[in-house]
């Protein structure tokens, strides 16, 4: 498998270390994943459109989610940005000692999975097929 390249949002302020660790991780080849942008590159002064065109050039949103994330308008905003710009994404259970929150605008349908080795790859894996899957229907429909 190919690396795939993911934007990581998480709230500075509180989850630094979480970051931090799904990096790691992205340094093993088994997981297939690079990091290709994250939310600290906002508060470095980026731009609106700049975080949109990170967001929309990754292949998909790694959501990390702690104690303090529904107050972190910066992941609300990235999760709202992911949607428009149609990036396949995933939330992360962060801290599993303590109870996790998700972004402002996050759907109760949108689970939060549990961060283990294999369910990353695995998620990663899923959330790439079924977009490439929505996007062969979405071609199928506009043939017919």
């Amino acid at each position: 498998m190919s690396r795939i390249n993911v934007f990581v949002s998480y709230d500075r302020d509180h989850d630094e270390d979480l970051y931090d660790r799904l990096v790691e991780q992205s340094a093993s080849a088994s997981y297939g994943f690079a990091v290709s942008g994250c939310s600290a590159s906002i508060r470095a002064g980026a731009s609106d459109e700049q975080l949109r065109r990170r967001i929309r050039e990754a292949d998909e949103v790694i959501f990390i989610c702690g104690e303090h994330t529904e107050e972190s308008t910066t992941v609300g905003d990235e999760l709202r940005i992911a949607r428009e710009e149609q990036t396949p994404f995933f939330m992360l259970w962060g801290r599993r000692e303590a109870m996790c929150t998700k972004p402002v605008g996050a759907r109760p349908s949108e689970g939060i999975y549990g961060w283990s080795s294999q369910m990353l790859q695995d998620q990663i894996t899923l959330t790439l097929r079924k977009a490439a899957w929505d996007t062969k229907a979405a071609a199928r429909r506009e043939r017919a």
